[in-house]
């Protein structure tokens, strides 16, 4: 997902990425591998994997990729051996020549726009968007005909995670808890930003799965991760 100066949302900030490079411009060129291992962090790199270990429990082959960010995911499916398009509202920020891209904006999109994919992958993107445009787009994307969609979003509600590592050299430990945002109302970012985030009062996760269900998903796994607190749905076209 993009800021609406075209940058990766959360993951530049130093203003280098612009949606108007040339042609076949390569990831290095556009920001450096140390903002790039920023983005793509310890603490993020576990959505990454859980999209495709989703991605795993079924049958597809034709993938669209919407908001693929610095292109992680896009160079692991291809590397699986999926047939894969990109999908954002401005140009990639990665070169893939071998992989298509469509510049289209999911306030939008239309199904018709995206028919011919067995699963659409948008993780990470939808709650930049309205809490009704979001709907829109889960509605959009099961007109597409698509038999599977994966999606998270970040997920505040109350949670505890704690991880110890012990050997004879090194001990590490992570804790973190998340409590009582039931209470709170979120307060929206900027465009571009944040528009909301499952937890808070007004944004509970029955509410979420309503708004799934409504768009005509079932719902056939929910995940969660830590660390980058989201929750993950594999829905299924009902």
């Amino acid at each position: 997902m993009h800021d609406p100066s075209g940058r990766p949302v959360g993951a530049i900030s130093s203003g280098v990425m612009t949606a108007g490079r040339a042609p076949g411009q390569t990831l290095a060129n556009a920001v450096s591998r140390k903002e790039w291992n920023a983005y793509y962090s310890r603490k993020r790199i576990v959505q990454q994997w859980m999209q495709l270990n989703l991605l795993g429990t079924i049958e597809c082959e034709k993938i669209l990729e919407i908001g693929p960010a610095l292109g992680l995911v896009t160079s692991l499916l291809v590397n699986l051996g999926y047939e894969v398009h990109t999908l954002d509202r401005v140009p990639r920020a990665f070169a893939y020549p071998d992989v298509p891209h469509l510049e289209r904006d999911i306030c939008t999109l239309r199904g018709a726009e995206i028919a011919g994919y067995d699963a659409i992958l948008c993780c990470e993107t939808l709650e930049h968007v309205a809490w009704r445009q979001a709907g829109a787009a889960l509605a959009a994307f099961h007109a597409s005909g698509a038999r599977y969609l994966i999606i998270s979003v970040p997920y505040m509600g109350f949670q505890v995670a704690l991880d110890l590592y012990l050997n004879r050299k090194m001990f590490r430990q992570y804790f973190s808890m998340k409590k009582l945002l039931w209470r709170k109302s979120f307060v929206a970012e900027p465009p571009g930003g944040h528009q909301w985030e499952i937890g808070y009062r007004d944004y509970p996760l029955r509410a979420w799965e309503k708004l799934i269900k409504d768009s005509g998903w079932s719902i056939v796994t929910r995940e969660f991760t830590e660390h980058c607190r989201s929750v993950f749905h594999l829905l299924e076209a009902g």
